[in-house]
């Protein structure tokens, strides 16, 4: 079957789908992103994806793109007419289309709305998970402001790249003081000797994920201590456990960094208990498809 995009106001094949080519996202990544994963045919977690949305929007002082209730409805067409039962939804606003200058429009445009939908593969995820992943660390380069989560994301593109190309599967920020900031596209949490969670409180030099919030109350219903502190790039090397966690991966655990073997070198034990709880915790809406 085809893919299906929702592109400001029409549901068009998704080969067809185009943007102006002065949409201000397009020439200068004036514009907010979501990413909510589906699960079984429901939306997981939508409800704190769209007051993040919300937040991010309005702290660009760019409009929502239309009534709430209207866009929860695009958001499920976009996912029936693609039958994606387990996958992911991505939505993007930007400020809209207007004459190229780094001023907002002096004549207010309607913000540009673009929805897609495209399948996961959940037995692959899982397979990487019992096998766990490597992650390098790299100076933390992005503007000051990574809480709002735009679409410009250029250092976090160079990173991916330079963990692929050193073979791992992703990359960790660390500030100017050797703090691990967090991932590429996830925030990243280590599991102290002591056994317990460690992960970067909420600021502007992170953005705090949806799956990060989960966690932390799946945590708090395992009795597992969670400290909200940063931790060095050291003690992370030294860390018993590590993870990742993001809408596209929940919980995946890391097994080395830069090279050197976390822990046992395997996905260990809170870790998987966190992974195997994750979905008992979230928010799991009405099936859709």
């Amino acid at each position: 079957m085809s893919r299906v995009a929702y592109v400001n106001g029409r549901y068009v094949p998704f080969a067809e789908a185009r943007v102006h080519i002065e949409d201000r996202g397009y020439q200068l990544g004036d514009g907010v992103y979501e990413v909510c994963e589906i699960r079984d045919g429901a939306f997981v977690d939508e409800r704190r994806h769209l007051d993040r949305l919300g937040r991010s929007l309005s702290a660009l002082r760019i409009e929502m793109p239309m009534p709430l209730s209207s866009l929860r409805y695009v958001l499920r067409e976009t996912v029936r007419r693609n039958r994606v039962t387990d996958g992911l939804l991505y939505l993007q606003v930007t400020r809209g289309v207007a004459r190229r200058d780094h001023g907002f429009p002096e004549t207010p445009v309607k913000p540009a709305l673009v929805v897609t939908v495209r399948a996961l593969d959940r037995k692959k995820i899982a397979a990487s998970a019992r096998a766990g992943i490597s992650v390098i660390t790299l100076p933390d380069d992005r503007w000051g402001r990574v809480d709002i989560k735009t679409i410009g994301l250029l250092p976090n593109v160079l990173a991916r790249q330079a963990a692929k190309d050193a073979g791992a599967k992703d990359a960790w920020f660390a500030d100017e003081e050797g703090l691990i900031t967090e991932g590429a596209s996830s925030n990243a949490w280590i599991v102290t000797r002591e056994g317990v969670l460690l992960t970067r409180p909420s600021s502007n030099r992170i953005l705090t994920g949806i799956t990060l919030t989960v966690i932390k109350e799946v945590a708090a219903s395992l009795q597992i201590k969670v400290e909200e502190r940063a931790f060095t790039v050291a003690e992370a090397k030294a860390a018993a456990e590590a993870f990742l966690s993001s809408a596209t991966q929940t919980v995946m655990p890391v097994v080395a960094i830069d090279g050197i073997p976390i822990g046992s070198g395997e996905p260990g034990p809170v870790t998987l208990r966190l992974r195997e709880a994750f979905h008992r915790q979230a928010e799991i809406g009405p099936r859709i498809v």
